[in-house]
């Protein structure tokens, strides 16, 4: 008897435990929104979840499973996600109604767990909207001009660096050769620091950089942890030790403002920037600027501008070495430029390089480094021409990824064609068709810096070396379903030859 009122005692602890897990399953269903049915614990992720689908696979497979649908719902453990696939709906999600769709969703800022957390991209609407306000600035065209030289001489150097390269190996691992001239951009342009990426195997910030980016089991369980369990995460801020990455870009970013302060020194650039904020706090209203929320902003910065840019140029080159034509043709127009300015190229004369701009635009279609939007609603809202009403904390999905690759707008989406961008192409397609610096007033704050490091990178690596396949080559280009923004599987080996130039 006890026995069986023990049995009896487990079926019902699993039978409530399994309906908590499952008792939100019908939210979509019951909204009449279809999606795909979820299963207990996952939800509808669970290959993202374990690590064995990229989320950008994932999304271009629910966005072609309901190709009739506007709007997909979908699960994450148990919690409801609209994912739109409108283009009308999300141009009014993202610029027209803005003001209802203010938040991004990431996992809830940990100030003690996380103290890096706190950067412009995750910030809630308060913060977000005045420091993006002063950190603005930076990022002017005209601040833009004059960073063209410094960012000209860091590609100068990779220029070096990679004829060491070429004469060694029939191999260059692109990602990692992209991503040390990145670094040196970032460090030479917003810290006013030499980081030597490119010159020293052993930089530090190369180091932090890599390790930030490189997928670990024990990532992942902190990531489970944290939006899972908010309130057990914030309190083991509490107790575990901040990471070197923490310690490393807090204290990199405070001695450098108090350095700059003590021996009065002006760079006008984003240190000098936080700088000022650290000395007028009152020009931020009652927010507090501790150390951890203006380190966070230089780290965002160093981790957005290094890592983006440094993959998109990997992209490029791959695309470049398997359409050897788009490859020539880039090169003349290069040529004529380098021809007709000499060696000192300014920002108009990379401005005038519209095939460049196209290839940086098709690279950026099919290979886009976020390959989805997080917003999530600040009040109910209605969405136009239906009848599907959200309440306030609704979160959704934009596919970025899954849109540019849409046949019915990019007719055969495998194909590289850079006319895609050609001005009469681009006038026939819906304009929330290419977002991939996101779009309205939470778009990326350093586009412009992103298009003309990655410009002139690929300027000084294609006017000199011939780019092409090798044995280790990813092909096909697989995604990496460990990765956080979009990678090839194995890294990107590709040969640079030297062209003779005589």
């Amino acid at each position: 008897m006890a026995l069986f009122e023990i049995l009896c005692g487990v079926v019902a602890v699993v039978l409530a435990f399994y309906y908590y897990l499952t008792s939100n399953f019908d939210f979509w269903k019951s909204r009449g929104i279809r999606g795909p049915q979820p299963i207990p614990i996952f939800g509808n992720v669970k290959d993202v979840m374990l690590a064995k689908k990229f989320i950008g696979d994932y999304t271009l497979e629910l966005y072609n499973n309901y190709k009739d649908e506007s709007m997909i719902g979908i699960f994450t453990r148990g919690k409801p996600i609209l994912v739109l696939k409108d283009l009308d709906l999300i141009k009014d999600v993202l610029i027209k109604d803005f003001s209802n769709f203010t938040e991004r969703d990431f996992a809830n800022i940990h100030e003690k767990a996380e103290p890096l957390s706190q950067h412009l991209v995750a910030l809630e609407t308060k913060r977000w909207r005045l420091l993006r306000a002063k950190l603005s600035p930076v990022f002017t065209s005209g601040k833009l001009k004059e960073m063209v030289s410094l960012i000209s001489e860091c590609a100068d150097k990779l220029d070096g660096y990679i004829e060491k390269l070429a004469s060694k190996s029939d191999s260059i691992e692109c990602r990692e050769l992209t991503a040390k001239y990145t670094t040196d951009v970032i460090g030479t342009c917003a810290f006013g620091i030499e980081m030597n990426a490119l010159s020293d195997e052993d930089s530090e910030f190369r180091k932090m950089g890599r390790e930030i980016f490189t997928p670990r089991w024990y990532k992942s369980v902190k990531n489970i942890l944290r939006e899972a369990t908010p309130w057990l995460y914030n309190t083991l801020g509490y107790i575990l030790p901040q990471t070197k990455a923490t310690k490393f870009f807090i204290r990199l970013t405070m001695d450098n403002i108090n350095y700059r302060e003590k021996n009065n020194i002006f760079r006008h650039d984003f240190i000098d920037t936080l700088r000022e904020l650290k000395k007028h706090p009152e020009t931020v209203g009652n927010i507090e600027l501790t150390d951890g929320l203006l380190a966070s902003q230089a780290f965002v910065f160093f981790l957005a501008g290094f890592e983006t840019s440094s993959t998109t140029m990997s992209n490029a080159l791959y695309e470049l070495a398997l359409n050897f034509q788009i490859q020539d043709k880039l090169r003349e127009e290069i040529n004529q430029q380098y021809a007709k300015h000499g060696n000192n190229l300014i920002y108009e004369n990379i401005k005038d390089m519209t095939y460049l701009d196209k290839i940086f635009k098709e690279t950026l279609r099919k290979y886009p480094p976020a390959t989805l939007l997080r917003r999530k609603s600040t009040s109910n809202y209605t969405f136009k021409d239906t009848k599907l009403s959200i309440s306030k904390d609704q979160v959704l999905f934009i596919p970025i990824y899954a849109i540019q690759r849409d046949p019915s707008i990019y007719p055969e989406p495998e194909v590289f064609d850079p006319e895609r961008f050609s001005e009469e192409v681009v006038k026939t397609r819906h304009p929330m068709s290419y977002f991939p610096f996101g779009d309205g007033p939470r778009n990326c704050i350093g586009a412009r810096f992103a298009i003309y490091q990655t410009k002139i990178g690929l300027i000084k690596i294609l006017r000199k070396y011939k780019v092409e396949t090798c044995e280790k080559t990813p092909i096909p280009y697989i995604n990496n379903p460990k990765a956080f923004l979009l990678a090839p599987t194995g890294g990107m080996h590709l040969r640079l030859t030297k062209i003779d130039q005589d």
